[in-house]
């Protein structure tokens, strides 16, 4: 085969250090416009960005030319620096070490992105860690409590 075909469609889940709530308007909107500028610069086409004062969902299509790792690398240390520049209620803003990922069927990226949008509904009734332990059932990801929260 001469050409690589490749559609993998990502969900990218990580919080503020210690789940600190920080993200607000309206820093929350150009925050999450530019993680989008970040996927879409690295040929990761961006489809949804969302989440709530103390995490962020990007779903994009993975580019064949970036490994996961480095993506989110790119994402958490650009959008750290850039966050700092917003004033000093964000000078000790971090993102934690870790950080979700998780395949999205195509027939699903519509119920990712409504799920993305609906965040802050979501959010009154339901903690980042009860969420986060959800999706990690959901796929079946093997975890121990202990190293997933810093």
């Amino acid at each position: 085969m001469g050409q690589s075909l490749v559609q993998n469609y990502v969900h990218i889940v990580f919080s503020t250090k210690h789940r600190q709530p920080l993200i607000f308007p309206p820093v929350e909107a150009e925050l999450h416009s530019y993680l989008g500028g970040i996927c879409n610069k690295l040929d990761s086409q961006v489809i949804k960005v969302g989440g709530y004062t103390d995490h962020v969902h990007i779903l994009c299509k993975l580019s064949k030319k970036i490994a996961l790792m480095k993506l989110v690398e790119l994402l958490k240390s650009n959008s750290s620096k850039w966050i700092k520049t917003k004033g000093v209620a964000y000078k000790n803003f971090y993102w934690q070490d870790g950080y979700g990922a998780f395949s999205v069927n195509p027939a699903e990226v519509e119920v990712v992105v409504a799920y993305i949008s609906n965040q802050h509904e979501h959010h009154s009734k339901r903690t980042f860690k009860a969420e986060f332990r959800a999706f990690l059932k959901k796929y079946k990801v093997d975890y121990d409590e202990k190293y997933v929260w810093d």
